[in-house]
């Protein structure tokens, strides 16, 4: 049974308003740490935006003479504290693997893992902060549920038992020099859709930390500065099911398309939808 407002004095708007507010000051806290997973450290400088942290360094000029690209597997250090899942680790891995391959494929020619490139791309998940299956599954009842003067309006989550995801990250030349590096934290806000997984909302947020990453080496730049980019036509094509720019990306498997987006509207766990890497390279 859906959650009806009853609106004899109050308008829509001044609750939509209120409701969206409320979400800025709520989102999992996922503090930016130095995991020791990359090549180097030095001279990175604090960025990120509104909801990111991250700190950066990317050498311009190589980057942006670099033609190639492979991408390692990304590798998971988070601790033997952690109650997550190989299985859900292995699905938030593959889908930073596999994101990161179709935004970078938006200037770089992405090959296979044992032939050279010009850059190495490898990342590293260092923490998850768990989803809290029970509350995100409430939230998305709440949401689908809810309606203002008979119009159904979306409902920021209920901001308890948010989760988070933290990366690290680098671009290698071919003679084992760092040419880029990043390290990315970002929890979930009220405005993140809930999921009925441990991993719900790293999985969301993978996305965003590729997009970031891949802009840095794509632009040869801070990602953090300037306008966001409109997605290109080959992004939109692959992130809907389409086969993948290169051979390389099909590795990592299809995007979930459209019906990922449905189970995700739905609350329904990643793993409903996505399938995953095909192979192991």
């Amino acid at each position: 049974m859906g959650i009806s407002f009853q609106l004899s004095e109050t308008h829509p708007q001044a609750i939509l308003c209120l409701l969206l507010l409320s979400t800025l000051s709520s989102c999992a806290n996922v503090p930016l740490q130095q995991k020791g997973t990359l090549g180097s450290y030095t001279g990175m400088t604090s960025s990120g935006g509104t909801l990111t942290k991250a700190k950066l360094r990317v050498d311009s000029q190589p980057v942006l003479a670099a033609k190639t690209v492979r991408i390692l597997r990304t590798s998971t250090q988070i601790g033997s504290a952690s109650t997550i899942q190989p299985k859900d680790l292995a699905l938030v891995s593959n889908a930073i693997d596999r994101a990161l391959c179709t935004d970078l494929a938006d200037r770089f020619r992405i090959v296979t893992s044992d032939q050279p490139a010009d850059l190495t791309v490898h990342a590293t998940v260092t923490d998850i902060v768990a989803t809290n299956k029970t509350v995100a599954a409430t939230s998305t009842v709440t949401t689908l549920g809810a309606t203002v003067a008979a119009v159904p309006v979306p409902v920021p989550r209920i901001p308890v038992g948010l989760g988070g995801l933290s990366v690290e990250a680098e671009a290698i030349a071919q003679d084992g020099s760092q040419k880029a590096a990043m390290l990315w934290s970002r929890g979930a806000n009220m405005l993140t859709t809930p999921r009925y997984s441990r991993v719900g909302d790293a999985y969301s947020l993978s996305s965003a930390f590729s997009n970031d990453f891949s802009r840095m080496l794509v632009k040869g730049k801070d990602p953090f500065k300037g306008l966001p980019a409109i997605p290109s036509m080959q992004r939109m094509r692959v992130s809907l099911g389409g086969a993948p720019k290169y051979d390389a990306c099909k590795a990592f498997g299809s995007a979930p398309g459209i019906t990922g987006a449905v189970a995700g509207q739905l609350g329904l766990p990643p793993n409903w939808s996505d399938k995953g890497a095909t192979v192991r390279q």
